[in-house]
């Protein structure tokens, strides 16, 4: 299989027309492959006294018994590293996303792809990144701090899951991954970034920092991923992704692929200007709702919410589930009651910190947190499998994120339900949603077991150490001191 070898002109040589760049790709399908040219003789290429030595990643040893590869990663013609890789991990077969985007983008052609999360997206743009890099060798190391791939997503965790996978895939080969998210040591990652690597996946704000004091040079990105672009808009960020991607070579010399779940006039037209030629797939997100997963709505006083949702996890055995409220003031208070009844609980919002947000999922992972409590900023990047049930204790106010709040559960084809708990303010958010999923919702109300009396607390509240509450120090209140601001 050939890939798409990018345009690598001289420092004056001109960029090639759209008309060009086709016939280049026909052109290349026909030839061997090729190490790729060397890009410092270019205007954006790193000064020799930048470069560094460097030090490879060792790969893993391969396991001694790997399950068959399945007939639609065959046909694919992926390299024997990365085949071991989808093997270790147990893929058998390309998602509808996978199918539809990787003959393209495995030639080099730019993506715009509209795809819920939870389709399989993530390992479509890492599996075509991943390949470039093995068949097209470089014949001379970049520096430190210089990747050769940029992925870029709204949140951390989903960030850290991106990583994640990235690490997976790449556990055969000597590719160095790293992730780069603001709520880790600045310093820290700065200290980090003095080695090379090769694919930075990154928040926007902390990207943009270490590339403005020039820790990150992103002079020779070749593949560049935009991931959950939707998002990105609703949250503000898309005027520092403007100004990374201006930090990138032109569209012309690199492959892009952009990922939305929506695709709004505004996101149509970020995507004409960061694209070149991009070949456009649409994975419909109210097919992904409603296929995989099974929506009950309860009709439901405010008052007997919790009596309902702690119910509703002991009649059916719930031993991962995730719960979302719109507020963090909400989910601290509910996550609290949670655990003075008994329940192994965790909580996710934007004001725990990174450290801790990465240890609560491990524990929601590994299953020492059965229920989980979060909001939608910091629920948007959890990727854990095998979540069977997702319950809105508060519809939200975003039609989007009610979607990508069940998406959380029936991820990848896989079966899951989730419980929508509306009570008369909540009912001002249906119509919405319904519009957006273009299908009425059916409610009723919760069945009588549902809503027995609960038992008295099992135990008292626990001390709160998940976050570092405003105007406090980071070990807290301090017991006989005034409630100033700072002792004199």
């Amino acid at each position: 299989m050939s890939l798409l070898k990018r345009w690598f002109g001289g420092a004056t040589a001109p960029s090639p027309s759209s008309d060009q760049k086709k016939t280049q790709r026909a052109a290349s399908s026909k030839k061997p492959k090729a190490k790729r040219p060397d890009k410092r003789g270019s205007t954006n290429a790193e000064s020799p006294s930048k470069q560094t030595a460097t030090k490879k990643r060792e790969p893993q040893d391969t396991p001694e018994v790997l399950a068959p590869l399945g007939e639609d990663f065959r046909v694919l013609d992926l390299p024997e590293t990365l085949n071991r890789a989808i093997q270790t991990l147990g893929f058998q077969s390309c998602t509808p996303v996978q199918k539809a985007v990787l003959p393209h983008s495995l030639d080099g052609e730019d993506i715009i792809a509209q795809a819920q999360t939870g389709t399989g997206k993530t390992a479509a743009f890492l599996i075509s990144m991943i390949t470039f890099h093995i068949e097209n060798p470089e014949q001379r190391a970049r520096g430190a701090g210089v990747p050769f791939g940029l992925i870029i997503a709204p949140t951390r965790e989903l960030v850290m899951q991106i990583a994640s996978d990235a690490e997976a895939l790449t556990r055969f080969t000597d590719l160095r991954v790293m992730a780069v998210v603001g709520g880790i040591d600045y310093e820290k990652q700065k200290k980090q970034l003095t080695s090379p690597v090769d694919i930075v996946v990154a928040t926007p704000g902390r990207l943009l920092d270490f590339c403005r004091s020039d820790v990150l040079r992103l002079s020779q990105v070749e593949m560049l991923v935009i991931d959950e672009a939707d998002r990105m808009l609703n949250m503000g960020f898309i005027p520092d992704v403007k100004a990374i991607i201006q930090r990138t070579p032109k569209k012309e010399r690199r492959q892009t692929q952009l990922f939305s779940a929506t695709f709004s006039e505004d996101i149509k037209r970020l995507a004409a200007r960061w694209t070149l030629d991009p070949v456009r797939i649409e994975i419909e997100p109210e097919k992904i709702a409603t296929d995989t997963v099974t929506q009950k709505l309860y009709l439901t006083a405010e008052e007997d919410k919790f009596k309902v949702l702690c119910n509703l996890i002991e009649s059916e055995e719930l031993d991962k589930v995730i719960v979302f409220v719109n507020r963090r003031d909400a989910t601290r208070k509910l996550e609290d009651r949670l655990f003075r009844q008994g329940y192994a609980t965790g909580l996710l919002t934007g004001e725990v910190t990174q450290k801790k947000r990465v240890r609560t999922l491990d524990e929601f992972k590994s299953g020492e947190i059965k229920v989980l409590v979060a909001t939608d900023v910091a629920g948007r990047g959890i990727h854990v499998d095998n979540i069977t049930h997702v319950v809105n204790f508060n519809l939200p106010e975003d039609p989007e994120d009610y979607v990508h709040r069940i998406g959380r559960t029936g991820r990848a084809g896989a079966d899951g339900t989730s419980v929508s708990l509306i009570c008369e303010n909540d009912a001002f958010m249906l119509g919405s949603i319904e519009t957006m999923l273009g299908e009425p919702l059916v409610f009723e109300h919760p069945p009588e077991h549902l809503l027995v009396d609960l038992n008295a607390p099992t135990r008292g509240s626990r001390k709160q150490d998940l976050i570092t509450p405003t105007g406090e120090t980071k070990h807290g209140k301090r017991p006989g001191r005034p409630p100033t601001h700072r002792r004199r």
